[in-house]
C-alpha cells in the first residue's frame, strides 16, 4: 500500500492470518531508483536472499476519446506503470538471479494487448511494462545458460481487479471479467510451483484473452 497506517493494518493482518507469520511493511519511493536499490538491498542483507518481488503498482487514467487524450495523463501512468518496473528490475536483478527460485512478476491489464480509444496512454504504459518485463525474462535466459534460467519473470493479465467488498458495495454488478483478488494471489503462488523454464518470459491470462 501507499499509505503507511492501510499497510500497518495490512501487515497485521497478514501475519494473523497465518499464525503469526513475520510480515514487514516498508514505504519506499519506488520512482527513486536509489531508494529502491537500497530497499532491495536491505532485505536480502536483512533476510538472507529475495525469492521473488510482485510488481502490483497501480494507476489509471483514461479519456472520453482518443482526440481528447491528455498527454499529462501519460507523464502520470509513465511514472507509475514503467518506471517503476525499470527501478524494481534493476534493483533486484542480481538477488533475484542468486535465488534458487527467483520470481519478478508483473501485473498487467488486458487492454495492454487491445487498447480502446479512451485508453491510449493506459494502454501504451502497460504494453512499456510488458515488454521490459519480457526483456527481464531474456536476461535471466542468458544469465542460465545451457541449463536453462534459475529465476524466471513472468506476467499476469487481468481485466480488472474484484474483492468482496466491491461486491457487497455494489451487489447487483455483474464485474464480468474481473479477476477475483483470491485468485490473483493463488495465481501469484503458482508462478513457483512450476520450473523456471516453464513460467519464464509467459503470459497467463486471468481472464478472457482479446
Amino acid at each position: 500500500d501507499n499509505d503507511p497506517e492501510r499497510l500497518a493494518e495490512a501487515v497485521d493482518a497478514a501475519s494473523y492470518a497465518h499464525g503469526g507469520a513475520t510480515v514487514v511493511g516498508d514505504t519506499v519511493d519506488l520512482l527513486d531508483r536509489e531508494a529502491t536499490r537500497d530497499w532491495a538491498n536491505r532485505i536480502e542483507k536483512d533476510f538472507g536472499r529475495v525469492d521473488g518481488l510482485v510488481h502490483l503498482v497501480g494507476g489509471w487514467r483514461g479519456s472520453e476519446t482518443f482526440v481528447k487524450t491528455s498527454l499529462d495523463d501519460w507523464d502520470f501512468l509513465e511514472l507509475l506503470l514503467i518506471r517503476t518496473v525499470q527501478h524494481t528490475s534493476l534493483a533486484f536483478f542480481e538477488g533475484l538471479q542468486r535465488s534458487e527460485r527467483g520470481r519478478y512478476v508483473l501485473i498487467s491489464a488486458a487492454g495492454a494487448s487491445k487498447p480502446t480509444a479512451g485508453n491510449a496512454s493506459y494502454a501504451a504504459a502497460k504494453a512499456a511494462a510488458e515488454a521490459w518485463t519480457l526483456a527481464l525474462a531474456d536476461a535471466f535466459r542468458k544469465a542460465g545458460g545451457p541449463e536453462g534460467p534459475t529465476s524466471a519473470a513472468a506476467i499476469l493479465v487481468v481485466k480488472a481487479l474484484v474483492h468482496d467488498a466491491m461486491r457487497a458495495e455494489r451487489p447487483h454488478a455483474k464485474f464480468a471479467g474481473f479477476t477475483d483478488v483470491k485468485d490473483l494471489a493463488d495465481a501469484v503462488v503458482g508462478v513457483w510451483d512450476k520450473p523456471a523454464p516453464e513460467v519464464n518470459g509467459t503470459r497467463l491470462w486471468l481472464t478472457e484473452k482479446p
